[in-house]
């Protein structure tokens, strides 16, 4: 199976026609298609081709409303909160990011995200799709050096190692790859990462 995971695209159309141009099974955006909740219709006319193929999560420039409305509206599949099997392996999706300085309309404390984590436990899935990357990694590192991610996906990955983890919202680090302990975790950014299994 092939899973095409993109991040971040934030109104960029040019680069979501370049998504739907590459062949995969099944399409999985983790956050952040538009700016501010604005623009999600113009890419929803883009990716409308993909129709249930596509899975998505709110960023924390969406709010779970405006996923949920966006894929019902172009017959996407909202996923955020929710486990699936996909090709053999359990999947679990969680939006969102931990607070931001900018008030965006999807940001849980690190407490809500801790506690909309714990349903994916037991068992552990396979792998694990966030907006946000887990703190103290190279999946979180900004440009000023500062660390930006989330302490409860960081303990979440190092307590249950998901063998796979895809998040995206550090612009910086679109395209890099890192081991966290026995989880290999990737940010896919806009350009959009070829998961095959």
């Amino acid at each position: 199976m092939r899973i095409l995971l993109f991040s971040d695209v934030h109104n960029d159309l040019k680069a979501l026609e370049a998504i739907v141009a590459r062949e995969a099974d099944l399409y999985v955006c983790a956050g952040d298609l538009v700016s501010w909740a604005r623009g999600l219709e113009a890419c929803g006319e883009v990716l409308r081709p993909l129709g249930e193929r596509l899975l998505a999560i709110p960023g924390n420039h969406e709010s779970e409303s405006d996923i949920a409305g966006f894929c019902a509206r172009f017959g996407f599949r909202a996923v955020h909160g929710k486990r699936l099997e996909l090709g053999g392996l359990g999947f679990a999706f969680l939006g969102y990011s931990n607070p931001t300085p900018f008030d965006t309309p999807g940001e849980y404390s690190e407490a809500e995200i801790a506690r909309r984590l714990d349903p994916f436990r037991e068992p552990p899935p396979d792998v694990l799709v966030c907006h946000c990357p887990p703190h103290g990694t190279a999946l979180d590192l900004m440009r000023n050096g500062a660390h930006a991610g989330s302490a409860s996906i960081r303990e979440f990955i190092d307590a249950l190692q998901p063998r796979w983890f895809f998040s995206g919202h550090i612009h910086e680090t679109a395209g890099v790859t890192a081991q966290l302990g026995r989880t290999t975790g990737t940010n896919p950014g806009k350009q959009g990462f070829l998961f095959e299994f």
